[in-house]
């Protein structure tokens, strides 16, 4: 089972990630996590990497796209991937559907975790994070037992200015700037399949796996 999984910030998308790889028993290739273990390794097309996040620029198309093709290449994919966070353009989608040609391999289902921008806002904005020891909450699905202050260390809980409103606002029509391309690419090949993230956790997993199961 090869699964592109896409959501905006809020989605809940990794928690869904996580309910699927643990069902399923396939990889999760996360593209983040595989940048990041290939900038602190100092290959080649890290260190490149490395060069424009260090200047704050986005990491372009190639070094990503060469980056994911190492991984997928030396990678147990045998039984299947569950890839998040790649791809993010039309171009690293095409270069996908090209490397995993090469294996012998395609992409199976696009699976979109999708929520009103009200409910991803007020998801976003309501985490609150200690001052003192990091823990974080929520406000509504995971809130501390007395306001503004942590119940592991008592120390303040005050909001990320990337929480705020404004910020939270902006990232989503990034999002739906960027993706939106992308998702008309999946829906025009028929791998695309919405999941509406907005209600419980299980109950969008139950979604989720029925939609697997019949795949």
């Amino acid at each position: 089972m090869n699964l592109i999984l896409m959501g905006a910030p809020g989605a809940g998308k990794g928690t869904q990630a996580s309910m699927i790889v643990g069902k399923y028993r396939i990889p999760h290739i996360a593209t983040g996590d595989i940048l990041r273990k290939t900038v602190a390794d100092k290959t080649p097309l890290g260190l490149t990497a490395k060069s424009y996040m260090d200047k704050g620029e986005l990491v372009p198309d190639e070094v990503v796209i060469g980056i994911i093709r190492e991984h997928l290449s030396k990678s147990g994919v045998s039984k299947g991937f569950l890839l998040d966070g790649f791809p993010r353009t039309i171009a690293q989608a095409e270069a996908l559907s090209q490397m995993l040609e090469e294996l012998g391999k395609k992409v199976d289902a696009v699976v979109n975790i999708e929520a009103s921008e009200e409910e991803l806002v007020r998801r976003l904005t309501g985490r609150r994070t200690c001052k003192k020891c990091g823990r974080i909450y929520h406000l509504v699905v995971d809130p501390p037992r007395s306001p503004e202050v942590c119940d592991i260390c008592s120390g303040e809980l005050y909001q990320r200015s990337d929480d705020s409103e404004t910020t939270v606002r902006n990232r989503l029509k990034v999002y739906q700037k960027e993706t939106f391309p992308l998702i008309e690419y999946y829906k025009k090949k028929g791998l695309l399949n919405v999941i509406d993230g907005e209600h419980e956790v299980e109950e969008v997993f139950e979604d989720v796996d029925k939609l697997l199961k019949n795949l």
